[in-house]
């Protein structure tokens, strides 16, 4: 049986591409992505008017990165959240050009206190056509270096972007709405990573 976000005809498509400070880039992923079960529970708030009044609070308008994909029970479009996201400020980097949030997520019938995300400018948002729409993720060279997990070094290897609010809640309380593994990246300052995920709705 098709989920509600497969009835709606809902696909993305992620690139990720490791740009050095030379400039010279390299693609280290061009697929398709999971939209999660957490799209249709965001748009059921909107279409049948029961959570947020304002059209702003559906965009996806957030995203994380983790270090622990991919989930244990394998990538289904049931995941609500990442199974290793960064979890301070200090892990996305005190220098990082991205603007962090700290604050609750949903996550199925209940919420996570204290989640970090990384804001999604709208100038990194951009309408292809009427249908798919673009998101530019921008991991700077200050952003995620030198991840420590339990004393070990710690790749990133998940992302998951987030629609903003859709409850309506008076402090922003995303949900995951689209996510992807990938092989493990050290980061480190030598580079940048750019997430170009495209969302066809």
């Amino acid at each position: 049986m098709k989920n509600f976000t497969e009835e709606l005809g809902i696909t993305g498509h992620l690139t990720i591409i490791k740009r050095e400070r030379s400039g010279e880039e390299e693609i280290l992923l061009d697929d398709s992505n999971i939209i999660v079960s957490g799209m249709g529970t965001g748009l059921s708030y909107l279409f049948t008017a029961s959570g947020s009044d304002q059209i702003l609070d559906y965009q996806i308008q957030k995203f994380q990165l983790g270090v622990s994909g991919p989930p244990a029970g394998g990538v289904v479009s049931s995941i609500n959240q990442l199974s290793g996201a960064l979890s301070s400020v200090a892990e996305y980097g005190t220098g990082t050009n991205n603007q962090i949030f700290v604050g609750e997520q949903l996550v199925g019938a209940g919420v996570v206190p204290n989640s970090v995300f990384a804001e999604i400018p709208t100038s990194k948002m951009t309408r292809i056509n009427d249908s798919s729409v673009r998101y530019t993720l921008v991991v700077d060279e200050e952003t995620a270096n030198d991840l420590q997990r339990s004393g070990n070094d710690a790749a990133i290897n998940e992302i998951g972007m987030f629609m903003k609010n859709p409850t309506g809640n008076a402090q922003d309380r995303p949900i995951l709405v689209c996510y992807r593994t990938f092989s493990d990246i050290v980061k480190t300052n030598d580079f940048s990573l750019i997430f170009r995920w495209t969302i066809n709705f």
